[in-house]
Formats: C-alpha cells, sequence, structure tokens
C-alpha cells in the first residue's frame, strides 16, 4: 500500500510503457501513451475506511475505476474494465487491493483476478481487462505520483463526497463550511481532506 499512502493521485505505467487511461466516453478504459501528460492518465486515490487493505481510483470524469463481469470476448476468460459511478458504495467491483511485486504493483479484484495490460495485435492492443490468465508482466504497473494543483483538489473532493446517493443525502442542504460535510462522510482521501480544511480555515478568517 505504501505506493499510494502517501499520493493524492497516481499514473499506471503498463508493461507497453504505456498508461492506463480513462477514454472521453466516460466509459471505457485503455492504455496510451498520447495521453500520458493529459489528466486522463490520472487517477484519483481513495482509501477505504472499512479496509485498509483495498483503494478505489476514480477517473478525472468523476468515475471508478471497475471489474466488470462482462467478457472482453465470448469464450475467453478475460472480463472488461470501465469508468463506473455504481449506486452502492460498498459495491467491491470498484476496490482494489495493491500486491506489491518489487519495485511495481500489481492490483487484485475481490473475486481474485488481476487488472491486466493487454498486449498483442488488435482487438488486444491497447485494451486492458481483468483476469486470472496473464504473462506475469501484463499484470506489473509502475506508479507515479502525481501532484494536483489545490483548487483543482478541491474541486475532485467534492466531485468524490457527491458521488453516492448515500453520501449525497447525509450532505444535502448543508453549507460547504459545514463541520458536519466533511466529517459525515465514511471515506474520503487524505491529503484532499487537509486541502479542504485549509481553505474552511481561510474562508472563516475573512
Amino acid at each position: 500500500m505504501e505506493f499510494f499512502d502517501k499520493s493524492v493521485a497516481v499514473r499506471l505505467k503498463t508493461h507497453l510503457d504505456k498508461y492506463l487511461v480513462a477514454d472521453a466516453d466516460q466509459a471505457t478504459v485503455r492504455q496510451s501513451l498520447s495521453a500520458a501528460g493529459t489528466r486522463r492518465a490520472r487517477w484519483l486515490i481513495e482509501h477505504v475506511d472499512s479496509n485498509s487493505h483495498v483503494i478505489r481510483l476514480k477517473s478525472c470524469y468523476g468515475k471508478y475505476l471497475t471489474a466488470s463481469h462482462t467478457p472482453f470476448f465470448l469464450g475467453m476468460t478475460g472480463k472488461k474494465v470501465f469508468q463506473t459511478l455504481p449506486e452502492n458504495a460498498k459495491d467491491l467491483s470498484i476496490e482494489w487491493q495493491p500486491v506489491r511485486d518489487g519495485f511495481q504493483v500489481k492490483l487484485k479484484t475481490s473475486g481474485g483476478t488481476y487488472l491486466r495490460a493487454n498486449g498483442a495485435t488488435l482487438p488486444w492492443r491497447n485494451s486492458v481487462t481483468h483476469d486470472t490468465s496473464f504473462t506475469n508482466n501484463w499484470i506489473l504497473f509502475d506508479v507515479e505520483a502525481v501532484d494536483i494543483p489545490e483548487d483543482e483538489e478541491l474541486n475532485d473532493y467534492l466531485s468524490m463526497v457527491s458521488s453516492f446517493s448515500s453520501v449525497s443525502d447525509e450532505i444535502s442542504g448543508l453549507e460547504l463550511g459545514s463541520p458536519v460535510s466533511i466529517h459525515s462522510v465514511s471515506f474520503s482521501p487524505r491529503s484532499p481532506m487537509l486541502s479542504m480544511k485549509k481553505l474552511l480555515k481561510s474562508n472563516g478568517s475573512d
């Protein structure tokens, strides 16, 4: 977990020297080199209070990296990976367990499969799936910490806390400056919380 404990957001580099990116359709996930320097290659880390061994990864579109049950191809073992926004905050399909392998990391689903960056020719080229069958280096990722400007970090945090209906109900009708609107959420990235507190402190001094 040390790869993710000290970072607000990361980029995940595959064995093909490409990056895991969220497509602009806000649904698909793939590998890309050309999008490496964009927000689409950046994943916001969300820690899960009920399970310190797993994390959630959120795209720049406010969607979670999700291990689906949809086969990539009929008859093949690999399943598709999407960006989604589940209604249930406890949905296990959006939780990933980082497993260290030397200086790299594997991302394991609750079902025991691993995030896999596929190689070879089309239609596998640049695709991302999760599977129990793989060439080992296909499931290894380099983790690169990414800095987020403070104002953008705040917006990402506010987007995160309003993602699920259960959380939205808790903060409904509360003002932005209300301490309850901050502490009522049960899952939150750590560094964005600090930035939120700084902002509220500065607002209170006006």
